[in-house]
């Protein structure tokens, strides 16, 4: 039998690699995606007619449940603190995943809780724009999907840095007020700018503080259907807000926290400071008193937590939706409906899996190329040695 020729063999090898190389590529960046996020499924809501859900403003009272996708603290990187490396690897990671959400899961409407830029609170003009376009390429969506955006401190800076040109500057680009209520079916979001709610009486303070006050007596004025005051005040569906917001309510750390995408247990009995870590004890019960919401939902911790405030208010604190935050990223599905919510978790694929599929992947071709250097040692020396036997022989 005649050895197969070198040249052959190369091309083989050649072969092989490359697909090994694009299947490994291919799986990593893109169908990993799939199978993770196909774990997933809209929670069942039972049709509430209590509630007070009468479609005033949103529909029948057995109205579907809104479909509702939140996530929070994307943090794209800036010009000034991100390596274009990382940027380039965490976006693609953020796309991917988003996109495949949207495809598979076909949300009604998505809520990003702040934080989605990491410069926002310094960068230049040139440097916003093109955090900007990149953000609005990566989080692409059709006309039916609407996307929410709320502000975070790291997109307008915290409240010592914050200004009316920085907040103007992220309303500008999503097109809203940083404080206002998103109405869909019957359900009323709540839409907080926390960072605000510093309570030392700043501009922006004030205005924000005025404005949800404004909006706590139409929501009350709603719910009790009439009332002293409550003549030409803006309609809403009868029913307590969900509300929304970057900054968690306060609590005094997270010992309490639970599951995988819970703070590292090293990390979960550090106390959190007050208008920094979470909102001052004094706006976390003002914003309770005015709204008296059915849920809260927060992020800015990049962990997730369930807490129950006054023993009648849960707060639901939504993990960093980025490999940069944490290794197991994920998002929440939330099904809503005038009188009732159910929630569920869906995660993301774990970063050091794609590692571990990477560094396979280099081992098995290492082993592939030293196998095939031995082989064709050996079979050289075999050669050599049937010629130089042929030789003898004449």
């Amino acid at each position: 039998m005649r050895p197969m020729p070198r040249f052959g063999v190369r091309w083989l090898l050649a072969t092989v690699l490359m697909l090994l190389l694009g299947g490994t590529f291919f799986f990593c960046e893109y169908l990993i995606y799939f199978p993770a996020i196909l774990k997933c499924a809209w929670p069942r809501v039972e049709h509430a007619r209590g509630g007070g859900g009468n479609g005033i403003d949103g529909g029948p009272p057995d109205a579907p449940p809104v479909r509702a996708m939140v996530l929070s603290d994307t943090h794209l990187l800036g010009a000034v603190g991100g390596h274009w490396f990382d940027k380039l690897r965490r976006e693609w990671q953020m796309e991917r995943a988003f996109q495949t959400a949207l495809w598979l899961l076909r949300p009604e409407v998505v809520f990003i809780l702040g934080d989605i830029f990491d410069e926002g609170k310094w960068s230049s003009k040139k440097h916003w724009e093109d955090d900007v376009r990149r953000f609005h390429r990566m989080f692409r969506h059709s006309g039916d999907t609407e996307l929410v955006v709320l502000v975070g401190n790291h997109d307008i800076g915290f409240h010592y840095e914050m200004d009316w040109f920085k907040l103007q500057r992220f309303e500008k680009v999503f097109n809203a007020s940083s404080t206002r209520i998103v109405t869909r079916n019957g359900v009323n979001f709540l839409l907080v700018n926390s960072v605000a709610l510093h309570g030392d009486g700043c501009p922006i303070c004030q205005s924000v503080e005025k404005e949800l006050i404004r909006l706590s007596k139409e929501l009350n004025c709603s719910l009790q259907g009439s009332g002293v005051g409550c003549e030409g005040t803006q309609v809403y569906p009868p029913t307590p807000p969900i509300m929304l917001q970057h900054y968690p309510l306060y609590r005094v750390s997270d010992a309490g926290c639970t599951g995988t995408d819970a703070a590292p247990p090293g990390e979960r009995h550090l106390l959190f400071r007050e208008k920094y870590d979470v909102l001052s004890k004094e706006a976390s019960q003002k914003l309770l008193q005015w709204f008296k919401p059915r849920l809260i939902l927060s992020g800015h911790t990049h962990s997730g937590c369930e807490v129950l405030h006054d023993n009648k208010y849960p707060e639901v604190s939504v993990p960093s939706f980025s490999w940069r935050n944490r290794n197991n990223p994920s998002f929440i599905l939330a099904s809503v409906s005038p009188g009732s919510y159910a929630l569920s978790k869906c995660f993301l694929p774990e970063e050091s899996t794609v590692i571990g599929v990477y560094t396979s992947t280099g081992g098995c071709l290492l082993l592939l190329i030293l196998a095939h250097c031995l082989w064709m040692k050996g079979l050289l020396q075999c050669l050599s040695l049937c010629l130089l036997g042929k030789h003898k022989s004449l």
